[in-house]
């Protein structure tokens, strides 16, 4: 039950209504047993600063960022941790004791956690990451992070893949479409297939042996990994990004870790309420 102490976390984006973070986040708080609500706040371009300053004035806990502030937010915070640094980028600003908002990015983790929830590893493997934007950029810092030996990124703007790329250091290469079917595992980090039948690449490049994952959630199974599939690859999709960086704010806000399988429950509910 809300009463006077419970506490604010929320989620800032523009638009947000349709952001599953509210279900993902109050089903791990009622599990965990922790008096907190977490809400949305659809805040314009441009309105990121005084977010975070309405942050500081009304003691909120714990906030998530999507776009299209994330970049905005790292400025406005007082630090950041080693990933959100890199990427310039955050999606989750914690309050410290002394009062001062740090900054962190869990998407690439995430993603990484949710590769490692299905057992795959990425020490050592080849990846190939299809998109140079700002998920494929979390993603790639976080496989450099976990020891992945090679990292090529394929777009269709050489300049950001490049960028890209140096995220990753040495491991790190400008990649062409023969690096698809060259990697041990290829990440669709685009929007292509959200909303229609579109693939990131030549499905013909995909093989038995691979991990094909997306981060797309809706749908569930794209035409990308359906098309993986269908050739034998073991295939990963987006909500589990979604819910593992959840996750990770989580332990980031109050300390603990809450069980990801009733997240992840609770995404597939309100998705299966969105389409009746």
């Amino acid at each position: 039950m809300i009463n006077g102490a419970t506490r604010v976390a929320a989620v800032i984006g523009n638009p947000v209504r349709h952001s599953l973070s509210p279900a993902l986040h109050n089903a791990a708080f009622r599990q965990l047993g922790i008096d907190w609500v977490y809400v949305a706040f659809e805040v314009r371009d441009g309105g990121a600063d005084d977010a975070v300053d309405a942050m500081r004035t009304l003691g909120i806990a714990g906030l998530s960022v999507t776009m299209p502030h994330k970049e905005a937010v790292a400025r406005a915070v007082d630090s950041l941790d080693p990933a959100a640094a890199a990427l310039r980028s955050v999606n989750t600003v914690v309050p410290q004791t002394d009062g001062s908002l740090r900054g962190y990015s869990t998407d690439g983790a995430g993603f990484v956690a949710s590769l490692a929830a299905a057992g795959i590893s990425v020490r050592g493997r080849a990846v190939c990451v299809l998109g140079a934007g700002a998920a494929a950029r979390s993603i790639i810092d976080a496989l450099a992070r976990g020891g992945a030996a090679r990292l090529a990124v394929v777009n269709r703007t050489a300049a950001a893949a490049v960028a890209a790329a140096e995220l990753a250091g040495p491991a790190g290469v400008l990649g062409r479409p023969a690096d698809v079917a060259g990697a041990d595992i290829v990440v669709n980090t685009t929007p292509l297939g959200m909303d229609n039948d579109d693939l990131p690449c030549d499905p013909a490049l995909l093989r038995a042996g691979q991990v094909v994952a997306d981060i797309v959630y809706q749908p569930r199974e794209t035409a990308f990994l359906r098309a993986a599939r269908s050739v034998g690859a073991t295939t990963v999709d987006g909500l589990g990004m979604l819910v593992h960086q959840a996750a990770l704010q989580q332990q980031l806000w109050h300390g603990q870790l809450p069980d990801v399988a009733l997240m992840e429950a609770a995404a597939e509910r309100e998705l299966a309420a969105r389409r009746q």
